[in-house]
């Protein structure tokens, strides 16, 4: 007779209380953005009631012919591509410089490297800020991208640093001995391993940087990405909807690069270190 074997903790299944605290943590994330959505549609310009008394897509062709709301949106695609091709860079450098070599205050600098992404954003901001006036500096996109790149380094220097901790150093010894330059190794040794890393910290880097909104106030001046421009119609009830479809814009921005991540990361762990 075949043996039967108690089933393991993964195939137990869930209790009714444990659903139950799931759902609500579900509906505690993720309600007040379904919110948001329904009243996208609404045909109501100013106090809204629960249900809606009708749904409408004439509010998208009101946000749809904004200026205002493209310019606020090319800014922030514009800011979140810089910031995450200056992520790639520093954070691959850094964590490559961490794992590769060994210096007196490595764990130093590794942890000064992660820091920003634990400070408040508006620590970080308000410091920013007074550096970049002292220097005299003038406010532009590229101070946001300052600003930003702070924090958008650490999710690819720790991506990147997984990975590099996850590949057989004997890889690299091996191609070095059969006569291969740096560069070579690099190209077809180590750039395979971290690639699956790299575009996956730099969705998170690209969802980070876009919907950021402290950072960019202390170091934007007069400019206002997307996020700031919701910010400054939320005292206008009349705009509500329209300001609705733009928080729509700024969801999916970030949603689609950290499921992408998500998904990237989640297919290739297991595979990194053969």
């Amino acid at each position: 007779m075949p043996s039967r074997t108690a089933p393991g903790p993964h195939q137990a299944r869930a209790s009714f209380g444990l659903k139950a605290a799931t759902l609500a943590v579900l509906l505690y994330l993720h309600l007040p953005l379904a919110i948001i959505i329904l009243y996208a549609f609404t045909t109501e310009d100013a106090a809204f009631t629960f249900p809606p008394p009708g749904l409408t897509l004439d509010w998208f062709g009101v946000a749809w012919r904004r200026s205002d709301i493209w310019a606020a949106l090319s800014l922030s695609l514009r800011v979140a591509t810089a910031t995450t091709g200056v992520a790639l860079l520093l954070g691959t450098l850094a964590a490559a410089a961490v794992h590769r070599a060994k210096f007196f205050g490595r764990e130093t600098i590794s942890f000064l490297v992660i820091l920003p992404i634990a400070l408040p954003g508006i620590i970080t901001g308000i410091a920013l800020r007074s550096a970049i006036s002292l220097l005299n500096i003038p406010f532009s996109l590229w101070t946001i991208v300052i600003g930003h790149a702070t924090f958008c380094v650490v999710v690819v220097y720790n991506n990147v640093l997984a990975r590099f901790r996850r590949t057989a150093a004997s890889q690299v010894e091996a191609s070095m001995d059969l006569g291969a330059s740096p560069f070579e190794t690099f190209r077809y040794i180590v750039l395979p391993s971290i690639a699956t890393a790299l575009l996956a910290g730099g969705m998170l880097a690209f969802a980070l940087s876009f919907d950021e909104i402290i950072v960019t106030t202390f170091t934007a001046g007069q400019q206002e990405t997307l996020p700031i421009w919701i910010f400054t119609q939320l005292t206008k009830p009349r705009q509500r909807p329209v300001t609705n479809i733009a928080a729509i814009f700024v969801i999916a921005a970030t949603m689609v690069p950290i499921l992408l991540a998500h998904r990237l990361t989640e297919g290739s762990g297991g595979r990194a270190g053969r």
